[in-house]
């Protein structure tokens, strides 16, 4: 029998005892939903089918296992009650503003003249990848608008200074998800605190989930580390493995691609990136984007304000109560469509675009968003269901003796790395594990303000990066390939030593020794830096290999 009966003591106010019968499960039935939705997505690579799959099977159990009265009340009460919860319905608004936001300035060109002013210094090999990596970092905001832009833009310079095509689509995706993943205002972000901020008020901690996020981006050791060693990687000169063979050939041949290889192309994504008859000017992608950052500052500070601050208090403890109490959401929200309005008037006033050629970027750039927003849905609904079925209370109780809180941030990035790359969507690991981690590692390290938990979150997000990075079937691994004109298989097998060179380091010295180091501040985790940079130089200096120099045409 997986069913049984319950006596539990209440305790009333006046001080009376009064018992209730209730229904009783078996503690390991607790863990089913989650793990139904991770076994699912690794099997069908369909998270919407995982996610919801989880959440009826989580209610069915809860229901007396009646599998149709656990369908309709998934649909009825999870999931209405989800979407029906204030905060919730202001991120999917604001993650529909801001996608509509990127439509525009993606539309009047000016994302395409940001990129256009790298083209002007790419003179060398060097300074082409360098310049193709700053790009990438300058569009933070979003790992799809990063990849289309910066591979179509700079394949034609990168052509000229004999990069090859795996190298110019490595450089690109490495400058995509995992600076989308630690930038101050990105979908990404959006998301991961979105699915944070729904675990927090389940728990009932009542702080504020960008504070979270902006404390947990040192500890994003992946992410981080990937980024500067593209730039590491360029300005050595040094490759290995099959990055080699490839820049070798692009360097003395002149070939940008493999004999027989089959590079994936769509004209159309060009296009639709790099609008034709209409000026590429930088400010017209900036002046919004920058307007949404410092709107979104004001709306912070203007809802975090308190009545009266404490006496003697300085500023940084002033800005601190500030952050803690401010509503990001309805600041976020505020900032884009106050943004989309800029852009709007920004392209009507150059004539660059109608108003009704406009209003239609943003639908367009908004309808990308859905499936982020379906996914919200579903893993706040799971989030919520792992709650009420007490999954975290089953696993620390019978882990604890075990999985020690030192082990946490290193198991943590394992176990989302190799979800992240069996399913390939960064976005579907963070909906599953936030939601089944957050809760974890409250319990194990007792509060979200400390050092532990900050690793572990970030843990989280680094591990999405970096299956989401290497994987063959991840979107953005795809796009980077399409966007740069390269092979796919080529793409994934000469990037995939360099993601896993970088994932060990962050994990060996990252993510291992911040949770092992006995007490660890906020400096020893940026002190750990040192250590994993001075690997990864050891390894490039020593391991990698030269690359020769472009051979000069003898003239007459």
């Amino acid at each position: 029998m997986i069913t049984g009966k319950a006596v539990v003591n209440y305790s009333r106010d006046d001080g009376s005892i009064f018992r209730k019968e209730v229904s009783s499960i078996p503690g390991w039935l607790s863990v089913l939903p989650p793990l139904l939705a991770i076994v699912l997505a690794l099997l069908t690579k369909e998270m919407l089918i995982s996610l919801f799959a989880g959440i009826w099977v989580g209610v069915t159990i809860m229901v007396s296992y009646n599998p149709f009265n656990g369908f309709l009340k998934s649909l009825d009460s999870y999931l209405v009650d989800t979407i029906a919860n204030p905060g919730h319905a202001t991120i999917l608004l604001f993650t529909f503003g801001f996608g509509g936001l990127i439509g525009i300035v993606q539309k009047n060109g000016g994302l395409a003249g940001i990129v256009s002013i790298a083209a002007r210094y790419a003179r060398t090999r060097v300074r082409g990848q360098v310049a193709t990596a700053s790009m990438g970092l300058l569009i933070f905001f979003d790992d799809y608008a990063n990849s289309l832009l910066v591979g179509n833009t700079m394949r034609p310079f990168t052509d000229k200074l004999h990069i090859s095509r795996e190298k110019l689509s490595y450089i690109v995706d490495s400058t995509a998800a995992p600076v989308a993943s630690v930038g101050l205002i990105s979908t990404w972000i959006v998301f991961a605190m979105s699915l944070l901020d729904g675990q927090l008020q389940v728990l009932g901690i009542h702080t504020n989930a960008y504070l979270i996020f902006l404390l947990s981006i040192p500890f994003s050791y992946y992410a981080i580390l990937a980024i500067i060693f593209v730039f590491m990687n360029a300005l050595m000169r040094r490759e290995f493995g099959p990055m080699y063979v490839a820049e070798e050939r692009a360097i003395l041949t002149g070939e940008i691609l493999r004999l027989g290889a089959k590079p994936l192309s769509d004209d159309s994504l060009l296009r639709a990136a790099l609008p034709e008859n209409i000026p590429h000017r930088w400010y017209n992608a900036v002046i919004p984007i920058l307007m949404v950052i410092f709107m979104t500052m004001v709306g912070m500070v203007f809802t975090g304000m308190p009545d009266s601050f404490p006496t003697n208090t300085g500023f940084i403890r002033k800005l601190l109560i500030i952050m803690d109490g401010t509503d990001s959401s309805q600041a976020l929200l505020w900032a884009s469509y106050i943004a989309t309005v800029v852009a709007i008037v920004m392209a009507m006033s150059q004539k660059l675009l109608s108003l009704k050629e406009a209003l239609e970027s943003w639908f367009e750039g908004a309808r990308t968003m859905f499936l982020a927003v379906i996914i919200l849905i579903l893993a706040w609904s799971l989030g919520t269901v792992c709650t009420d079925i007490h999954t975290a209370d089953f696993i620390v109780h019978h882990t604890r003796d075990y999985i020690s809180p030192g082990l946490l941030p290193a198991l943590t990035f394992l176990i989302a790395a190799i979800i992240s790359f069996a399913t390939g969507t960064s976005y579907g690991t963070m909906s599953i594990l936030i939601p089944l981690i957050v809760p974890l590692s409250v319990q194990l390290t007792g509060d979200v303000h400390n050092v532990m938990f900050w690793a572990t979150f970030s843990a989280i997000i680094s591990g999405a990066t970096f299956g989401d990075h290497c994987s063959p079937i991840s979107d953005t691994t795809i796009l980077s390939s399409l966007a740069s004109g390269a092979d796919n298989v080529d793409h994934v097998q000469t990037q995939l030593p360099y993601a896993l060179t970088v994932g060990v380091v962050a994990v060996f010295f990252g993510f291992l020794p911040i949770g092992l180091i006995p007490n660890p501040s906020y400096v020893t985790g940026i002190l750990l830096y040192v250590l994993s940079i001075g690997a990864l130089y050891l390894i490039l200096r020593y391991y990698g290999k030269k690359l020769p120099d472009i051979p000069q045409i003898k003239k007459g």
